[in-house]
């Protein structure tokens, strides 16, 4: 980003930063983002306030225009990149003083025998930008990999994905193996995936299911907001 540039920045006001730090997410502008940040700090900007008016509030956006089909994943994926610059600045931040993501952790990993992950990177994209600490276990996950996250973590939400067909069914072991250690009852339980639909969901008692990235983090924000 150019000397003339940051001035430019550094000479709006508050408002009109977030306002424009909001379109510049939204345009994948990584260096802008940050810039914006830096700015905001150094004008004694808290690091939630930061996260929640500007970086969430933008992907809120990017979020909904995707939904729609204004916007599709490539573009997505540079609005996640500009935010994840923001976040760069502001995660060490919200780690020393205590501070966590507004909206609790989410637990994500494709479940086992499946190594797909772009879908599900995807998501763990939006739910950070949702407000969500985003707990990512990758691929080829067993039953063990989730209950050890849900107890270390203690998540607020559950998320499982799966691109093959006959990778669908073991997302109905994992539940049925909370069911028995009661867990089921506290912790909701996302699924998503191309093969997958919502009677699947339903067949393998899912709380939710996520037929997409932008609607999988309405859905989970949606949950939290219940559960609160």
């Amino acid at each position: 980003m150019s000397d003339e540039n940051d001035v430019i920045l550094d000479d709006l006001s508050d408002e009109d930063l977030v306002d424009q730090m909001k379109d510049d997410l939204y345009d994948g502008m990584a260096a802008e983002v940050r810039e914006g940040t830096q700015i905001l700090l150094r004008r004694g900007w808290e690091a939630g306030d930061i996260l929640s008016q500007a970086l969430v509030e933008g992907m809120r956006i990017v979020g909904i225009d995707f939904r729609d089909g204004t916007l599709f994943v490539p573009e997505v994926l540079q609005c996640a990149g500009a935010m994840k610059s923001g976040m760069e600045l502001l995660r060490p931040i919200l780690a020393s003083t205590g501070s966590r993501a507004s909206l609790g952790k989410f637990v994500i990993g494709t479940v086992k025998g499946d190594i797909h992950d772009i879908g599900k990177n995807l998501v763990g994209m939006m739910l950070e930008g949702a407000g969500f600490e985003v707990i990512d276990l990758g691929i080829n996950n067993p039953v063990d990999n989730y209950l050890a996250a849900i107890d270390q973590h203690q998540p607020a939400v559950l998320g499982m994905s799966a691109l093959l067909t006959t990778t669908m069914p073991y997302m109905g072991v994992v539940i049925e193996e909370l069911d028995k250690r009661g867990i089921l009852k506290s912790l909701p339980v996302m699924v998503g995936g191309a093969p997958l639909n919502q009677e699947f969901a339903d067949a393998i008692g899912a709380t939710k299911y996520g037929r997409d990235a932008a609607v999988s983090a309405e859905l989970a924000r949606a949950l939290v907001g219940q559960n609160h």
